[in-house]
């Protein structure tokens, strides 16, 4: 049941791979994505990524790629995507973001995080937010209004999604990796808890549904407050 509700939730992602093939587009496609500030989530993508890496779906000359090589693609299309939000940010600005974010969920809670955390770090928080969840998604919405430097954008915003990106595929890597002995030890549990894996199923599977709600709510939420407030200001 538990992989059933996974394989739902990556399932766009998993296309997405099959679609475009053993050279690792789909990664860098997906990764821009995520960093355009439309929600796909990194933690999706690249652990999914490494784990192809172990059955050696993606290939370059004829020769397997490497956890490395796919790692860098992920950190690539970061930045892809970060030029993207960038871009936005410089010649759209605040109200165009404050007006037509919310069709992409970006609430106005979100974009204050970015710009509070980029104003008080200054230009290192794009090197430092690519590290951390949420955040990394729409840092560089406020670097593009202060017309932050942009090949000093382009550095930071690589150097650090490289780890980020290594991290999450050396994660899926080692799932792949392990496979069976993963799979062999969920036989001895069902063996041992027989029915009662049942009831972990269950409640494993209730945790994720209330995250993935609780994430869509919580925008929606913002949205909604936001435009309350608009409208008592009037």
């Amino acid at each position: 049941m538990v992989e059933a509700i996974l394989s739902v939730l990556s399932q766009f992602v998993q296309n997405m791979f099959m679609f475009f093939g053993p050279l690792g587009t789909g990664i860098v496609l997906a990764m821009a994505i995520e960093s355009a500030c439309i929600p796909l989530p990194s933690e999706i993508i690249m652990p999914f990524a490494g784990y192809l890496v172990v059955t050696g779906f993606y290939k370059f000359g004829g020769e397997q790629m490497s956890l490395f090589y796919v790692g860098m693609l992920g950190a690539f299309g970061c930045l892809v995507g970060s030029i993207v939000a960038y871009a936005v940010g410089k010649w759209g600005g605040r109200p165009f973001l404050d007006k037509y974010g919310k069709y992409v969920l970006i609430s106005k809670h979100d974009l204050d995080m970015a710009d509070a955390f980029f104003r008080k770090y200054g230009e290192i928080a794009i090197f430092t937010s690519r590290l951390l969840p949420v955040i990394r998604t729409f840092i560089s919405l406020p670097a593009g209004i202060a017309k932050m430097n942009f090949g000093r954008f382009c550095f930071y915003s690589m150097l650090g999604s490289i780890p980020w990106c290594w991290a999450l595929a050396w994660i899926g890597w080692k799932i792949g990796k392990h496979a069976n002995d993963i799979n062999m030890w969920k036989e001895n549990l069902k063996h041992s808890l027989g029915k009662g894996l049942h009831v972990v199923d269950a409640i494993v599977v209730i945790l994720l549904v209330a995250a993935v709600v609780w994430y869509v709510m919580r925008h929606i939420g913002l949205l909604h407050k936001e435009k309350q407030e608009k409208n008592k200001k009037r």
